[in-house]
């Protein structure tokens, strides 16, 4: 029962949604490597942005002494997981309902970072799959919906830290 009281504070809520980031990319990295799975862009957008989850979360663990940091931290958190919340729903979209469509039809500027990225960390970066692919799948839905699943309830938790009373 403690450990529940204690996951449920802003300090525990930032740490599990850190330790969750961090574990959902080196579950996404050995899957990539041992099933050769092709990450695309948005997956590797959806990287990017767990990787930053991680670092915000440690950044607010630290700061959580104070109600204004702590909800300055949950705030930031929160809008770095809504954007993961949106980048997820828009894969997801392409995979299941926009069928014959890639990412985007030009090359946007996003697109050009994670190719920038990947030539600086092809390990960790690297996208040569297709968006509108949904490859491997884990009781029916493809790792973009398991993302979506993931950000939404990331941003749940955000929420809860960043409502909770001192």
């Amino acid at each position: 029962m403690d450990f529940l009281r204690l996951l449920f504070t802003p300090r525990g809520l930032f740490a599990a949604t850190g330790l969750t980031a961090v574990g959902l990319v080196a579950g996404g990295l050995i899957l990539a490597h041992t099933m050769n799975l092709a990450a695309c862009p948005l997956c590797i957008l959806q990287r990017m942005l767990y990787l930053l989850l991680a670092l915000e979360a440690i950044a607010a663990w630290a700061l959580a002494g104070s109600v204004l940091t702590r909800r300055a931290s949950a705030l930031v958190m929160l809008a770095t997981t809504l954007t993961g919340v949106w980048i997820a729903a828009y894969q997801t979209w392409l995979q299941r309902w926009a069928k014959g469509v890639s990412c985007t039809a030009d090359q946007p500027w996003w697109e050009s970072f994670v190719n920038w990225a990947g030539s600086q960390w092809p390990l960790m970066f690297e996208a040569s799959g297709l968006c509108s692919e949904a490859g491997w799948k884990f009781p029916g839905l493809s790792i973009a919906e398991w993302s979506l699943i993931a950000f939404t309830a990331m941003a749940i938790a955000m929420l809860i830290a960043l409502l909770r009373k001192p």
